[in-house]
């Protein structure tokens, strides 16, 4: 019993008072899973638009504004923190235990139920942080505004919506639903988000008239309004600052390779020691470590962006605050800020493919910190999540399976061939399929639909598997 044991059983005392979902005591049917799924979807997608009560205004700049598409985030609503506290408490806690700061033996029953009442304790208290600073910071008014009965009220909503977001995603991880929570919502509001660009009704005066927001309405409105339709043909397909036509069919196309690029894998042959004749195969992906390598990329921009606009906006002209970003504020943005300077300015994706072609320092820098950076988390998270070759070679000793033709001594060995080189260059695939959507100026931007087509595969994936062991019991 090393000294992680006594720091997890310091959360014992709390367990009792933190909401728990019970594990499945039966085996779900499948169409309950479905209908669970279906009714925690629906109670997030209520929350997302549930305006906050005794907010003053949240006009003004959003410096969370890059974050929220990956964090299932919707400014102004009840839903503001999204699924931020869960994720952030979940990567603390995956770090902790895979760097043996806190040790954690997975086979015993106590000390997994420790390890997600810790995870759970520590996603509420980042849900209290972070909604008593989103307060103080005056992001729906200052204080002196609000009045401090209204100020508690808000917090109170945020931490409370941020606890149904912790529960959802537990009762879906406990048997009742099909993959977890957060996988679910992050797909939800990046796929919405894309609808909305293509199909928002919203009008917008941008200097040429009003224009639907929606780039296929906007297409329908100018054919039928405009008289030169050759004219209202290129303008629908590569009008600028609003959605149009080809970001829509880059987004189905970057859709379509990720899919395509779901399929390649490595399967290596296994048998049974002891079970003689039973034969099976350990699938090595290309996407081994899935969408994890662009979730850890995006917080840590998201973080570097948040920090550097915080001190642009105190402390512009400083020659360190200006090599780390510098910020003006967009024309089309609703007061978003976008970095025009410095190191933030080089990792943000350029605008247009006239961009590029006018700064290529800016997309070579960009297109190099983008593949390194996924390779590097890539790498790094086999390591922590326990999906290295070691970590593999030791689960298939205990299920006593060995790879036919090798020495069980040699199982790490081969594993170690695979394994690392499918992370780094799943990471580089994930990172250039990222720039690609980005240069071609897709929906939603390229971590977005990465994120959305590799949860629907996976998604799509569970279904499948689940529906065929139920398959002659409970048809659908």
């Amino acid at each position: 019993m090393g000294g992680g044991f006594r720091v997890l059983h310091l959360v014992r005392p709390f367990l009792s008072f933190l909401p728990e979902v019970q594990t499945a005591d039966r085996k779900v049917p499948f169409r309950e899973k479905v209908i669970y799924t279906v009714i925690s979807l629906f109670i997030f997608l209520v929350c997302s638009q549930l305006p906050l009560y005794g907010i003053h205004s949240t006009t003004g700049a959003d410096p969370f504004y890059w974050m929220r598409v990956i964090l299932a985030s919707n400014r102004g609503t009840v839903m503001e923190l999204g699924i931020t506290p869960i994720v952030t408490s979940g990567l603390v806690m995956q770090l902790l235990a895979g760097s043996k700061i806190i040790e954690v033996d997975n086979n015993v029953r106590e000390d997994r139920a420790l390890l997600n009442g810790a995870q759970k304790l520590l996603g509420i208290l980042i849900a209290v942080g972070e909604a008593v600073a989103y307060v103080l910071s005056g992001m729906y008014g200052s204080v002196g505004q609000l009045g401090v009965g209204n100020a508690i009220l808000i917090i109170i909503q945020l931490c409370f919506a941020g606890i149904i977001v912790i529960c959802l995603d537990e009762l879906l991880q406990k048997g009742y639903g099909l993959g977890s929570g957060i996988s679910l919502f992050i797909a939800t509001n990046i796929c919405e988000n894309i609808i909305w660009k293509a199909f928002s009704p919203t009008t917008i005066n941008s200097g040429r008239g009003a224009e639907f927001e929606g780039a296929v309405i906007a297409l329908f409105h100018l054919l039928i309004t405009r008289t030169d339709k050759v004219r209202a043909l290129r303008e629908a397909f590569y009008r600028q600052n609003l959605p149009n036509v080809t970001n829509l069919l880059a987004t189905v196309l970057i859709f379509l390779i990720v899919i395509y690029f779901q399929g390649f894998r490595v399967v290596l042959p296994v048998r049974s020691k002891n079970a003689r004749g039973q034969q099976g195969s350990y699938p090595i992906k290309l996407f081994y470590t899935s969408n994890m390598p662009i979730i850890l990329q995006s917080a840590l921009v998201s973080n570097l962006y948040f920090i550097s606009q915080l001190l642009h906006r105190k402390y512009s002209g400083n020659f360190f605050v200006d090599l780390l970003g510098k910020w003006k504020e967009s024309e089309y943005g609703g007061g978003q800020s976008v970095p025009v300077g410095g190191i933030a300015y080089y990792i943000t994706a350029p605008s247009s493919l006239a961009d590029m072609a006018a700064n290529p320092f800016h997309a070579l820098f960009y297109l190099v910190f983008m593949l390194s950076a996924c390779a590097l988390f890539s790498k790094t998270w086999i390591e922590v999540s326990g999906s290295s070759a070691r970590d593999v070679a030791k689960q298939l000793k205990e299920q006593q399976m060995v790879m036919p033709g090798h020495r069980e001594s040699n199982l790490q060995k081969e594993l170690n061939r695979y394994i690392p080189t499918a992370a780094a260059f799943g990471g580089i695939c994930i990172g250039a399929l990222t720039v690609l959507a980005d240069f071609m100026g897709a929906i939603g931007s390229g971590t977005g639909i990465l994120l959305a087509v590799t949860i629907i595969y996976q998604y799509f994936e569970t279904f499948e598997k689940e529906r065929a062991s139920e398959l002659g019991f409970f048809g659908f």
